[in-house]
């Protein structure tokens, strides 16, 4: 008997264990639509940092406050809640920083989710904002561009399978191993398209306040999107 219950023990651990997501996602809600991102295991500190700054609601009602065509659409600044158009928004988030997780595999690709930071001067170990963030737009990339950018300013050489996404779904090259990149766009992408087409005024803020409200995939959810993603990557 004991043997048995042992068992169903385990075999429902086993099943729970089983069941959960391989990731974990967020829903953001705009004027122009809703996206979901993918938050990548291999930036746990960025991750487990953005969750709880969702969960604890932080987000909701704050505006991309900066925004520009073919480049990156930037929010998570708690100021821009004011609404104040006179407002000098880009400042603020938590009395903290995020140490940077950069990984040379994790690149802007469109749709990618970063982490905003200050410049190198003040801020030579990258390390992250506590809450600002940016989502990538970009723009396609030819080869001769790609290759001039390696030689300029990059000095580096990107590696081939990257090469072929800027060629094809676009991004911002540029900001590769300089900014950490801790999730991606998996549903919604033409939300960015959307709000990079905004009129913006000083500052690059959009003359209308787009806001957001961030929320928690659920399990469900999430396990029925990854099914889903997984089914359309075997097409």
């Amino acid at each position: 008997m004991k043997k048995f219950l042992l068992f169903i023990f385990t075999f429902s651990m086993f099943s729970a264990f089983a069941s959960k997501p391989k990731n974990q996602y967020v829903r953001m809600v705009t004027p122009y639509g809703t996206c979901i991102i993918k938050l990548y295991n291999e930036t746990p500190l960025h991750r487990d940092n953005f969750i709880k700054l969702v969960k604890e609601e932080y987000y909701n009602g704050t505006t991309f406050h900066r925004v520009i065509k073919d480049f990156m659409i930037q929010g998570g600044d708690p100021n821009s809640k004011s609404g104040d158009p006179d407002l000098i928004i880009g400042e603020g988030g938590p009395k903290y920083t995020i140490p940077a997780e950069i990984n040379d595999s994790l690149f802007h690709k469109k749709g990618a989710l970063g982490a905003a930071r200050e410049s190198d001067d003040v801020n030579p170990l990258k390390a992250s904002s506590g809450s600002q963030f940016y989502l990538v737009q970009g723009k396609v990339f030819n080869d001769d561009q790609l290759n001039t950018l390696e030689q300029k300013r990059l000095k580096f050489k990107l590696p081939e399978w990257q090469r072929q996404v800027y060629k094809t779904v676009g991004g911002a090259p540029h900001l590769d191993r300089n900014y950490t990149v801790f999730g991606e766009i998996v549903e919604g992408l033409d939300v960015v398209d959307k709000i990079a087409a905004v009129e913006t005024g000083t500052n690059d803020r959009p003359k209308q306040d787009v806001r957001i409200e961030v929320s928690m995939l659920r399990k469900r959810e999430a396990k029925k999107l990854e099914k889903l993603l997984l089914k359309n990557l075997a097409k």
